[in-house]
């Protein structure tokens, strides 16, 4: 069985007692955001992710460092890891809504959307596969957008787990139906076997959906929490 801890917070406000928790990298990302709010999710999601780590790994948030070392550019965008821990974290924000997915030694993913969006045709045809778009076809407006945002999020959440991002084609991933549990069913990518990936879709929060995924052949045991500071 492998455990995955979600946790889930609203943007923080930009105070200095979370403001300290970040390193001069940290702090220069910061900074290059122009809109207040892309600023306090990101600093949100660095105060859930050492706040996590801390509490697993021990010690003070403080403390905590991560390598965020892109492994393609270089640059220090990446998903944040602790050097020398078996700890696996992901980050996604959507709205007024910010998660982090953790767990032990498996690669992880976590991606949450708005669900106010709407589903263009061009939309749907880019991201979904042949079967999954039969799937949604004839679906009411706000149906077919619904369902579409459950595709979304899982395919998002598998992608992150690899580390790939949208190297994966989207089309080149199936999953189960909207309406069933969360299963990869399809892949035309290597870097993902449906025998060794498993997701969940996720309660997340009112306005806004949400799916994990882990590169294991375990069952998933998924645990979702609402924090405050």
């Amino acid at each position: 069985m492998t455990e995955i801890v979600v946790r889930w917070s609203a943007p923080l406000p930009v105070a200095e007692r979370h403001l300290r928790l970040l390193d001069d990298i940290e702090r220069g990302r910061f900074e290059a955001y122009r809109q207040e709010i892309d600023r306090r999710r990101f600093l949100t999601g660095r105060v859930l992710a050492k706040t996590l780590t801390a509490q697993r790994l021990g010690g003070e948030p403080e403390s905590v460092r991560f390598d965020s070392t892109c492994e393609d550019c270089g640059k220090p965008h990446g998903r944040p890891r602790v050097p020398g821990a078996n700890l696996m974290l992901s980050i996604s924000h959507s709205g007024e809504l910010i998660g982090l997915a953790a767990t032990d030694g498996v690669p992880v993913g976590l991606d949450v959307e708005t669900s106010n969006r709407k589903a263009e045709a061009s939309l749907v045809e880019y991201a979904l596969s042949p079967a999954e778009q039969q799937a949604v076809a004839g679906l009411p407006d706000e149906e077919r957008a619904a369902a579409f945002f459950v595709y979304w999020t899982r395919k998002e959440a598998v992608m992150k787990a690899t580390g790939k991002g949208l190297k994966i084609p989207l089309q080149s991933i199936t999953f189960s139906r909207y309406d069933a549990p969360a299963e990869l069913v399809a892949s035309g990518d290597p870097a993902l076997d449906p025998a060794r990936t498993r997701l969940a879709d996720l309660k997340a929060a009112e306005g806004h959906r949400a799916a994990v995924a882990a590169l294991t052949t375990e069952a998933l045991t998924v645990t979702e929490e609402h924090w405050l500071p």
